[in-house]
């Protein structure tokens, strides 16, 4: 078992403490760290290990292969990468075209995002297989469509009422991000619930490979990443609802649009330390619920497992 995950073993099995870890794992100067300085502070025992190693070994390096991850695709750059393409995708576009536009630039980036930093442990090439290639193409169209749907059905049908605008592109949103998010997650990374993942005994010893731990890990990161889209659209809607009764934004309307887009930062990025807590990265799976052959390896009932982000 890697380092990063005998870390998470003794030192993330509660919400508060995974959430005190991931705001230090998601601060993005540790983005300015080299390759080399990564390395070595991964490669330190854990009884070595200091803040500054513990933060980037967790950041930057993959759990399952060991691998430096890509800067860009890094939990650390999560949030100042996906912002910008976030608020662009819930923009009021003037045209179908820029809202696919933008769409289409998220859901890459969040495709791309979940395939580096998927449970890999079954996996014998570092190479993404033809397969995989596929769900992730066809999974950025069918996300890109799904999430431009409000802009599509505003334009193409010719919504011209101003309540029913305000519905769609403000209350629609809520559930359809969030099930984009969910279904997006669970068709990219399937073929972990199909093959299995690597689960391990409580003491780190290699059990095998089962597909019950694979689905339980995909499906867990699946909730956590709806989770963070699905608040992520509806606090912008609750907050400018509830300043629209206040004096100052009835005077001064064209407050509402910074104001919304604020909030849409603010809750995206208080979100991702939430989302990525909800559920521990060194994940717990009782010997009743995986398959026969692994049962007798769990001498304390359970058998864990890499559950990916």
């Amino acid at each position: 078992m890697d380092s990063n995950l005998f870390f998470w073993k003794s030192e993330g099995q509660s919400f508060f403490s995974r959430f005190k870890i991931w705001v230090n794992i998601l601060d993005p100067t540790s983005l300015l760290s080299s390759d080399a300085k990564i390395k070595k502070a991964h490669g330190l025992k854990l009884d070595d290990w200091d803040e500054e190693a513990v933060t980037l070994s967790l950041s930057s390096v993959h759990a399952d292969s060991g691998d430096v991850l890509p800067l860009m695709l890094r939990p650390a750059a999560f949030l100042s990468v996906s912002a910008p393409l976030v608020v662009a995708g819930f923009l009021p576009h003037i045209n179908v075209k820029y809202a696919l536009l933008w769409q289409f630039f998220l859901q890459s980036y969040q495709t791309r995002f979940t395939l580096a930093n998927r449970n890999s442990s079954s996996e014998k090439s570092k190479k993404l297989s033809s397969k995989q290639l596929l769900l992730s193409a066809g999974t950025v169209c069918y996300a890109t469509c799904a999430g431009s749907l409000p802009q599509i059905m505003i334009y193409k049908l010719g919504v011209s009422s101003e309540v029913i605008k305000a519905v769609l592109r403000t209350m629609l949103p809520i559930p359809l991000s969030a099930a984009v998010a969910f279904v997006s997650v669970y068709t990219v990374r399937s073929e972990e619930s199909q093959t299995g993942i690597k689960v391990f005994d409580s003491n780190g010893n290699l059990v095998g490979l089962s597909k019950a731990a694979g689905q339980k890990a995909v499906k867990e990161t699946a909730l956590s990443r709806a989770a963070l889209f699905g608040t992520s659209a509806a606090v912008p809607s609750l907050l400018i609802t509830l300043l629209w009764r206040t004096r100052v934004i009835q005077k001064s309307s064209v407050l509402i649009a910074p104001l919304r887009y604020m909030s849409i930062v603010m809750g995206f990025g208080l979100m991702i330390p939430v989302s990525f807590s909800l559920f521990p990265q060194l994940g717990t799976i009782k010997k009743d619920n995986v398959e026969k052959n692994l049962q007798e390896a769990a001498c304390d009932g359970l058998l864990y497992y890499h559950r990916g982000l």
